[in-house]
């Protein structure tokens, strides 16, 4: 097992309703496999919305392994107006 930190902005954040989760996964986790139970567990607000991923504060352009104590960001478009 290992223990990630998963930071949530913006509409991540409130489909969620909070702004930082500890969970608990399996060994061999991806960062694809986590946004897809990150995605579940927003019970379909996030369906329409494309994430970016960054672990440990840096942007992954593919899937990665994470490791235990990664921290990883799910962060949606740029809103403004």
């Amino acid at each position: 097992m290992i223990k990630v930190t998963i930071k949530c902005f913006s509409q991540v954040k409130y489909a969620l309703g909070t702004n930082e989760l500890i969970l608990e996964l399996d060994s061999g986790t991806t960062t694809s496999k986590l946004e897809q139970l990150v995605r579940e567990m927003a019970e379909g607000k996030l369906d329409d919305i494309s994430l970016r991923v960054a672990v440990n504060q840096k942007y992954v352009p593919n899937e990665v392994e994470l490791q235990d104590g990664d921290e990883v960001a799910f962060i949606p478009p740029v809103q403004g107006g």
